[in-house]
């Protein structure tokens, strides 16, 4: 199975603001997209999956 490129967008909080992201994120599936992203944004802001919020999940064409 070959991985595909998704977009996700969010929030997370940092000191009390939420701030928005959106990322690219190369997984085979939306769920592996999904926690992969969590993964990421919880270990470069240091925060735990309740502080991070996912509105929606797109595949993207392309690079």
């Amino acid at each position: 199975m070959t991985d595909l490129n998704f977009e996700v967008s969010g929030k997370y909080q940092e000191r009390k603001v939420w701030k928005p992201f959106n990322k690219v994120i190369v997984a085979p599936n939306e769920r592996v997209a999904e926690e992969r992203t969590f993964a990421v944004i919880g270990s470069k802001h240091h925060l735990l999956r309740c502080f991070i919020k996912i509105n929606t999940i797109t595949q993207v064409n392309g690079e």
